[in-house]
């Protein structure tokens, strides 16, 4: 016979009476379950915070380093035109060395190249959010002949070859154009072209999403009691989108890093002496710095390595937090 269940001595009857059914349990709500969430996920957090340090060091960094154009001819070997010391002259005044040739350090470029980058890629993954959001919507919520045009408009722009028309529609733009010039306007065409391009892939995921929601209960309910097209759109379907919306826009702000890089490493991005990641590539290369001067070239091409790297381990964190289904 198996004996009677006993309570520790020492464990005082408020307690007992509370934990068996004492306080109501609190619920959570999705959000505060998706935190819990992705704050288990040790990788993805470490990912939020290298972003979190980047967006600060983008804000702030550049007031508290010094002139990124200011040059420095007495570190450089006239000899041989690379940094005295090594590693690049990596010093304590100069913790990331110079630039060859030039001796301009290499920690304010980097800084500086930080805030132009993530300018430019949050600017555009807004215009690409902003406008695939929208139209994904209507093609996924009207159907019939709308749903067609907008599909086959998105399979066009999907289909057009970006880069080469980045390259040539800035070569065609002239100096200063819309009340914006030098780099402004590079800025702001940059922000246009990767940004109007991009938005089809999230106009795509958006429509996917809606097809398998405009058929749910509450969207029925919505209409049963006289809920225009625009109400079920914006406060019916839209709240249900945040998930994805936040996810893909996490994984296509790196994307949008790497254009940008990729456009500046071939001349056609913003204007020297303004440094950006890319273009101190370009510079390492084309003028084959990266031979006597390694760090040149290492330096901005980590740090574009990790900072795409943060952004995808932090959306893949965050995907698995809003959707634990897909791990």
């Amino acid at each position: 016979m198996t004996a009677p269940l006993e309570l520790p001595t020492d464990a005082a009857p408020e307690a007992v009476l509370e934990g068996v059914g004492g306080e109501a349990i609190q619920g959570r709500s999705l959000g505060q379950i998706a935190w819990l969430r992705l704050r288990r996920d040790k990788v993805a957090m470490a990912g939020g915070a290298v972003i979190i340090f980047l967006i600060l060091v983008a804000i702030f960094g550049p007031f508290l380093v010094q002139s990124p154009t200011l040059y420095h001819p007495s570190l450089i070997n006239p000899t041989f035109s690379r940094p005295n010391g090594p590693f690049g002259g990596i010093s304590v005044s100069h913790p990331f060395g110079v630039e060859p040739v030039t001796g301009r350090d290499m920690l304010s470029r980097i800084v500086n190249g930080a805030r132009v980058s993530l300018l430019i890629a949050f600017l555009a993954t807004a215009l690409a959010v902003g406008i695939g959001v929208v139209m994904g919507i209507i093609s996924g919520y009207a159907g019939g002949w709308l749903d067609a045009v907008i599909a086959r408009t998105m399979d066009v722009f999907l289909a057009f070859p970006l880069l080469v028309f980045a390259i040539a529609l800035v070569g065609v733009i002239p100096s200063s154009a819309f009340g914006l010039s030098g780099n402004s306007l590079r800025i702001g065409l940059l922000i246009f072209v990767i940004g109007f391009f991009a938005w089809p892939y999230m106009g795509r995921i958006i429509r996917g999403q809606v097809l398998s929601l405009r058929e749910r209960e509450f969207v029925d309910a919505a209409r049963s009691l006289g809920a225009r097209g625009p109400y079920v759109l914006f406060r019916e379907l839209l709240p249900n989108l945040w998930g994805p919306i936040l996810v893909y826009s996490t994984l296509l702000i790196p994307t949008n890093i790497l254009f940008e890089a990729a456009l500046s490493y071939l001349g056609v991005g913003i204007i020297p002496p303004q440094p950006t990641w890319g273009g101190m590539l370009s510079d390492a290369v084309s003028g084959g710095y990266y031979a006597i001067d390694p760090m040149f070239m290492i330096i901005p091409g980590f740090a574009i390595f990790i900072t795409v790297l943060a952004f995808n381990l932090f959306g893949d964190g965050l995907r698995d937090a809003l959707d634990p289904r897909s791990r």
